[in-house]
């Protein structure tokens, strides 16, 4: 059995039974689990999985790249103030939410054609036609999805003065449909290879099915993995670089070409995979909702819904294979969460937040989630809070 090294005090009995099951694989050498950590797909959601010499593309999930993006503005909640709610419904105008046709742009911008052409080189440069696992992905690129995907404007309350405070901009993102395709199709393929070859017997779950290092499909899937983590990280971008857009028309009067409002940017993935360097050993870590926390990397872990988000710094903890949460980490199904809150719950939660509330984003409501300053409690030798950001307006999609 592989050591576990437990970051979370009250991890729930599946998860528990879960981490064990990833950890009894033989070519696992470590797993850390996260102060967030919930029973998930494949393996847990918020654990981080040092292997060698083989990858279980379900423990990486379907979201692949999904992670965080936070910018830092000159502008303050005075500047801002009168303009809550245009601010939102012109983020609403530029940035598809929400899943299907209508959560997609209907053409493509003029800020996102040199990101989908450095996704077409990396194509080339792979052999690789993306589009046959999403024919539609260009039009995805800088859109936002449904579930846990947001978009944030906030302040940072650990300063006195949250009238003067800097506006920061904080939004959550993947790959979309590309990289849930590419992660379910190499899924079921590591599944077929396990039954085609007769170790499925021996697997402690389906979902633990591996691709071997040695293996030509191996490094298919990894070439397709980090395609999507860059369809991901550039996805964040492009909708960042339309808040900045829409921030700078409506508050400035004028154009991003005219007027700079961003004093800095952190963009961090939280389903990924790396190869990094442990005591003079080369690991493949998998960190499937984690972030990566090195000494004095700025980092974001956001709350749910009507709580707070956190900007951290790494603390270089090898012990988590310099791990930390993603974020406030669920604590109930999304199912049950629509049969619990009502609509004037979760608008009394959101009292004082800009936020288009309706019934279909009811399995988002706080209560769903774990207590963020918990967490935060949790990952003090994780990492440390720099800023902690308060919302004004909430953007999410159904």
């Amino acid at each position: 059995m592989s050591k576990i090294r437990w970051f979370c005090e009250q991890p729930e009995k599946d998860a528990i039974l879960q981490v064990y099951d990833t950890a009894s694989m033989p070519f696992v050498h470590g797993v850390a689990v996260m102060p967030d950590c919930h029973y998930g797909r494949g393996s847990t959601v918020g654990t981080v999985v040092a292997t060698k010499g083989a990858i279980m593309p379900a423990c990486v999930g379907v979201d692949i790249g999904c992670g965080m993006i936070a910018l830092e503005t000159n502008l303050t909640l005075k500047d801002i103030k009168p303009f809550l709610s245009d601010i939102r419904k012109g983020i609403e105008r530029r940035i598809p939410t929400g899943i299907g046709n209508y959560g997609m742009n209907s053409n493509l911008s003029e800020s996102a054609r040199p990101r989908i052409e450095k996704l077409e080189d990396l194509n080339e440069k792979d052999g690789k036609n993306r589009g046959d696992f999403d024919k539609n992905w260009r039009n995805a690129l800088g859109s936002l999805g449904g579930g846990n995907h947001f978009i944030e404007i906030c302040l940072n309350q650990y300063e006195a003065n949250l009238d003067e405070t800097p506006v920061w901009v904080i939004l959550h993102s993947g790959s979309r449909g590309v990289g849930n395709r590419i992660g379910t199709f190499w899924t079921r393929f590591a599944q077929n290879l396990a039954k085609k070859y007769y170790y499925n017997s021996f697997l402690p779950n389906p979902d633990l099915a591996y691709l071997v290092e040695k293996s030509e499909e191996f490094w298919f899937y990894m070439k397709d993995l980090f395609w999507a983590q860059e369809f991901a990280r550039l996805n964040r971008e492009e909708m960042m670089d339309r808040v900045i857009q829409e921030l700078t028309h409506t508050v400035c009067k004028t154009t991003t070409s005219e007027y700079n409002i961003q004093v800095q940017r952190i963009n961090c993935h939280h389903n990924f995979v790396q190869k990094e360097n442990y005591s003079g050993q080369n690991y493949w870590i998998t960190r499937k909702g984690a972030i990566e926390a090195k000494e004095g990397m700025l980092a974001l872990i956001p709350g749910s819904m009507g709580t707070p988000s956190y900007v951290v710094k790494g603390l270089g903890n090898e012990g988590a294979f310099n791990s930390a949460p993603h974020g406030a980490g669920r604590k109930m199904s999304r199912g049950k969460a629509r049969k619990m809150f009502t609509l004037a719950n979760l608008q009394d939660k959101m009292q004082g937040i800009e936020s288009r509330l309706r019934t279909e984003i009811l399995d988002e409501h706080p209560e769903a989630y774990k207590d963020i300053n918990q967490v935060m409690e949790e990952a003090k030798t994780l990492v440390e809070p720099v800023h902690k950001l308060v919302q004004v307006i909430n953007v999410k999609g159904d």
